[in-house]
């Protein structure tokens, strides 16, 4: 037997792979999930022995199934709840603003509330941060100003210039006596242990979200916190794409310039926005916050900007954000502008842009020349071909890297938050988006995307249609991972 085994030893490894790799694929077929990404995860397991298994165990179970992720508790807690409550418009309030000016967004509306429990809250101030530098000045200034609490959920903090001035400030406001709570994403961030045991030392609650053994060559597994929130005092929100770290600053040194977009917000939308803080938080620090008025002051606020939270991951039982950007875009009477460093949607969110398109609605898509993601750059090519047929006009943001996750639809709706325009952060990833239902903040993102169309090259479709066949194939490569990535 030993030397049957001695000389056997690879088949039956060889065996033992594709039982597992059989019984991994029924599973996926069983999942009844999308088709094409359950096609991506047999080919991988058939085809790549070993490899395939491992693809299968980083980025193919189904935590959203497993039920390792609970919001209910959160949620259903009676100072949430009741908050939630109150500002639920019932049938009356929202016939009146439809009414008034939101036509047939309304649907948008009512879509949150019901799948998300994201109530519309009308009165907000919000403003529109462009790039680091703009951020962090607001941000610091906020911060230093914290009487209460400082509660903070990001996908990346390092401790380079910016990001120590970031957390030397939560150092100090912890010694003084405000609760600070900082949880980071073990894959997304670095910071020394020097900086973690001063964290700690100093009196913040500091957590990782679950944490990697080796977070380095784990950038892409999955169910990882992409989220960008600050709460302060409850009374100020924080949300967008700039992370806390020196790329998002463009200093005259700096080689690269980045474009990036952030949104302030006032007023009621911070109940949800504090509410999905506390969801998160009580997952990574496993412990239950006793929630008080505290974290909910409810000021007033002297601006009328309509407002919900659009939060998505494995908790929700519902794609909310990738459902309400398909909803806007079939809504859409006039225009659709998008901003998305990562273009890599499912064929119902083509279909839509290709479809309004159709019906004569102008719709634009920017996206970077360079990417920081060689996978991704040529998956996002591939899709360009189907947006050309549909006279969807793409632009390539040429100044540097453009990292805005925006849309702006009809002067009437637009979003700003940590989601890409892609399979990850529709399906996998925790990620939150405000949804702004105001005509000047639309105005505003519109003409942001104008001015960043000034720093754009135009592509063309002739053009396009010349490159080599190689550059084909790189693309067709990438999109077989596209469900994946």
């Amino acid at each position: 037997m030993i030397e049957f085994l001695k000389d056997n030893w690879f088949k039956l490894i060889i065996v033992i792979n594709y039982l597992l790799a059989i019984s991994a694929a029924i599973t996926i077929l069983f999942r009844n999930t999308n088709p094409t990404k359950t096609l991506t995860y047999i080919i991988v397991l058939v085809f790549f022995p070993f490899v395939g298994l491992l693809v299968y165990y980083l980025f193919g179970q189904e935590y959203r199934k497993n039920k390792i992720f609970n919001r209910k508790n959160i949620l259903n807690e009676k100072i949430i709840k009741t908050l939630n409550d109150e500002l639920n418009l019932n049938t009356k309030e929202l016939q009146e603003l439809e009414d008034d000016f939101l036509e047939d967004k309304i649907k948008l509306v009512k879509l949150l509330q019901k799948s998300d429990k994201a109530p519309l809250t009308l009165s907000n101030t919000v403003e529109i941060l462009n790039n680091g530098e703009v951020k962090f000045k607001r941000l610091f200034q906020d911060l230093n100003a914290a009487k209460h609490h400082i509660h903070l959920e990001y996908y990346i903090v390092k401790d380079d210039v910016i990001g120590s001035e970031f957390l030397n400030i939560l150092c100090d406001k912890a010694r003084a006596g405000i609760e600070v709570r900082l949880s980071v994403d073990d894959v997304g961030a670095d910071i020394s242990h020097k900086m973690k045991n001063k964290l700690i030392e100093s009196g913040v609650q500091f957590y990782s979200f679950m944490p990697v053994l080796f977070p380095k060559f784990t950038g892409r597994m999955n169910y990882r916190n992409h989220r960008k929130i600050a709460v302060i005092d409850g009374a100020i929100g924080y949300l967008g794409g700039i992370n806390i770290s020196d790329s998002y600053v463009n200093k005259p040194e700096k080689e690269t310039y980045w474009r990036d977009t952030h949104l302030r917000i006032e007023g009621g939308a911070i109940v949800t926005l504090q509410a999905q803080f506390f969801i998160n938080w009580e997952f990574v620090s496993e412990s239950k916050v006793k929630i008080t008025r505290d974290y909910f002051p409810n000021e007033s606020c002297n601006d009328n900007v309509a407002v919900q939270i659009a939060a998505s991951g494995p908790d929700t039982d519902w794609a909310n954000i990738m459902d309400v950007m398909f909803s806007a875009i079939t809504s859409a009477d006039d225009y659709i502008y998008l901003t998305t460093p990562y273009f890599i949607p499912n064929d119902e969110f083509i279909m839509a842009l290709q479809i309004a398109s159709l019906s004569g609605i102008e719709v634009k898509l920017l996206i970077p020349d360079e990417s920081d993601s060689w996978i991704a750059k040529h998956a996002t090519n591939s899709y360009l071909e189907r947006l050309f047929k549909a006279n969807i006009k793409v632009y390539r943001y040429t100044k540097g890297f453009i990292h805005s996750k925006t849309m702006v639809v009809d002067d009437v709706f637009s979003t700003i938050g940590t989601s890409n325009m892609d399979y990850r952060s529709f399906k996998i990833n925790f990620e939150i988006n405000a949804v702004i239902y105001d005509k000047q903040t639309s105005e505003d993102l519109k003409a942001d995307f104008i001015a960043d169309l000034r720093n754009a090259k135009e592509m063309i479709p002739e053009e396009w249609s010349k490159r080599s066949n190689f550059t084909k194939l790189k693309e067709a490569y990438c999109k077989l991972w596209a469900p994946l990535l």
